[in-house]
């Protein structure tokens, strides 16, 4: 079984790790966002990219999910000295990332070729597709009509700006590599990510949600209980979508798309399509694999 894995944020990378260790090789590709990329410091950041590179390559510290695990942050510190913006943290380690993905797009590599290159580095055998090697900023518009770039809202004023609005940016386009990885899918798993500024960007582009609709399509719900396990998604779900934070609330956000949904356990609802109603907490390596098989199980009877 050919299986896709849509994902974005720290959810999206536990979930890609845990059916990287159950799948066989050849069978997973994820197409990742990259509505949060943004320059910083000169440098082309791609945090979604790098979140679930990092998770696949063991780097990822377990506590917050982002960044590598025991990284320096003597560069920072020097750049704080000198008065340089120090408000989005880059750790010594993870700079080289950024240094050699920018230098890639200098040379006129594609954003899908530097980002092989930096998973060949780290022994990332997994396929990571970047949903566009084109801009496609989101932004934030919040309730006071201030515009920011989502990493700036949500890192820099610590998502306490209350949103009106997530507006997703460039010109819509994907590539050959996400296009040809969606048509041979067998199945599209949904992963537990934020659907405003994760999911519904990679939606967005042409051809994806048209693939999504003619495959068995699968969605993890990324909201537990009323709650998210990281990041603003809760209090997102209510300012944008006007319902509150629930799986329901996720499920109707993907309205048509869906052929079967995750959710944790107390969470169902009267769907219209099978519901697995289970432990989706992903947090443990050991969490994650016993969830993905889970998962895989429950979409091959649907498939």
């Amino acid at each position: 079984m050919s299986v896709v894995a849509l994902a974005g944020g720290v959810g999206g990378a536990r979930l890609v790790d845990g059916l990287d260790r159950v799948l066989p090789p050849g069978s997973l590709t994820a197409i990742v966002n990259t509505g949060d990329d943004f320059e910083h410091w000169g440098l082309h950041i791609s945090p979604d990219l790098d979140t679930v590179m990092y998770t696949l390559a063991g780097l990822s510290p377990e506590d917050r999910g982002w960044g590598i695990d025991g990284d320096t942050f003597e560069v920072l510190r020097e750049v704080r000295c000198r008065g340089i913006d120090d408000w989005f943290q880059l750790g010594d380690r993870d700079l080289v990332t950024h240094l050699v993905r920018t230098q890639a797009l200098a040379l006129g590599q594609s954003l899908t070729q530097a980002t092989a290159k930096l998973c060949d580095s780290l022994g990332v055998e997994r396929p990571i597709l970047p949903m566009s090697d084109a801009p496609c900023p989101t932004s934030i518009l919040t309730k006071n009509g201030e515009e920011l770039a989502f990493q700036e809202w949500l890192v820099k004023e610590r998502a306490a700006p209350s949103v009106s609005e997530a507006r997703l940016g460039g010109m819509g386009e994907t590539t050959a590599a996400v296009l040809a990885a969606l048509k041979a899918a067998d199945l599209i798993l949904i992963c537990p990510s934020n659907p405003y500024v994760s999911i519904d960007p990679i939606l967005r582009l042409a051809g994806v949600s048209e693939a999504v609709r003619r495959t068995p399509t699968v969605a993890v719900s990324p909201i537990l209980n009323g709650n998210a396990v990281k990041g603003p998604l809760a209090g997102m779900i209510l300012e944008i979508g006007g319902r509150p934070p629930s799986a329901e609330s996720v499920a109707i956000h993907y309205n048509g798309l869906l052929d079967g949904f995750a959710v944790q356990h107390g969470d169902s609802f009267g769907a219209a399509y099978p519901t697995l109603e289970t432990n989706i907490l992903i947090q443990t390596r050991q969490d994650r694999i016993r969830f993905a098989l889970e998962l895989i199980e429950f979409a091959r009877d649907l498939t």
